[in-house]
C-alpha cells in the first residue's frame, strides 16, 4: 500500500490548492488534502481553534504519515507534530514560520489580524481575494499562478475565513521557536529563492531543529507548491 501523504494549505486556500502537487506524484502516495476549519468545505466548522484542527487530522488518518504543511498549514504541521510525534514520520514545511516569539510583537499582530478580520468579513470573498493577492509576500507570482490562486481561494466564504484568522493566525498560536529543539521527526523547510523573508526563518529553524535541512527552488516565491508544484513534488518523493 502506497504511504499516506497529508497536505495542509494556507490561509486563504483550500485542499485543491496541492491539485498540480498530487497530480506530480502520482501514485507513488496516498493523498490526504484536507480543508481547514474556516475553509473551503470547513467554512463554517466550528470552532476554528488550533485543538480542533488537531482532532480533525486524529481522524483523517490512521498510523504514521508524511505531513506536508504550506504557510498557515506549515505551523499547524509543526503544532501536530510537536502533539503527536509518533504520528508524524516526517514533516515537509514550505514557507512557514513557528510563530511570533517577541511578546509585543506577537500581541500588535493579534490586533492587526483582528483588524483584517473585521474587513473580510466587510467585503464580498472575490474583492478580498484580489486584496490578499496583492500582499508583498506574494508579489512576483505569474499570471496563471495568480489566476489559479484566485480561482482558489473564491471557494472560501468571508465568515469562515475571518474565523480561520481569529483561532489560527500567526498572532493567535503559541509561539514555537522554543521546541523546536523537540522535533524528532527529519524536517524539510522548502523556502523559494525571492522569498528572502521566510528563507532567513528557514535558515533559523535548521539551525534549532535536530534533523532540518532547507531547499531552495530557485526562482520561486512565497507559494512554492504553486509556482514548481513538480519541483516539491520531487523533493517530496526524495525526502
Amino acid at each position: 500500500m502506497a504511504p499516506t501523504l497529508v497536505l495542509l494549505h494556507g490561509f486563504t486556500h483550500t485542499g485543491r490548492s496541492w491539485d498540480a502537487v498530487v497530480a506530480a506524484l502520482g501514485e507513488r502516495y496516498r493523498p490526504l488534502t484536507p480543508d481547514l476549519r474556516g475553509h473551503g468545505s470547513a467554512s463554517d466548522a466550528t470552532p476554528a481553534t488550533l485543538t480542533a484542527v488537531l482532532s480533525d487530522l486524529d481522524a483523517l488518518a490512521e498510523g504514521r504519515f508524511a505531513l506536508v504543511g504550506y504557510s498557515m498549514g506549515g505551523r499547524l504541521a509543526l503544532h501536530y507534530a510537536l502533539a503527536r510525534p509518533e504520528r508524524v514520520a516526517r514533516l515537509v514545511l514550505i514557507g512557514s514560520s513557528p510563530g511570533i516569539a517577541d511578546g509585543r510583537e506577537r500581541v500588535a499582530r493579534l490586533e492587526a489580524d483582528e483588524r483584517l478580520a473585521q474587513e473580510i468579513e466587510r467585503l464580498p470573498v472575490a474583492e478580498f481575494a484580489d486584496r490578499w493577492a496583492l500582499t508583498p509576500t506574494l508579489a512576483g507570482q505569474p499570471p496563471e499562478v495568480a489566476a489559479r490562486a484566485r480561482a482558489d481561494r473564491l471557494r472560501n466564504t468571508p465568515r469562515g475565513l475571518a474565523r480561520a484568522l481569529r483561532g489560527l493566525g500567526t498572532g493567535a498560536l503559541e509561539p514555537l521557536w522554543h521546541r523546536l529543539s523537540g522535533v524528532q521527526a527529519p524536517v524539510m523547510l522548502i523556502v523559494g529563492e525571492r522569498d528572502r523573508k521566510f528563507a532567513q526563518i528557514a535558515r533559523r529553524m535548521e539551525k534549532a531543529l535536530p534533523h532540518g535541512r532547507v531547499e531552495v527552488v530557485p526562482g520561486a516565491g512565497h507559494a512554492v507548491h504553486l509556482e514548481r508544484p513538480g519541483t516539491v513534488a520531487a523533493l517530496i518523493e526524495g525526502g
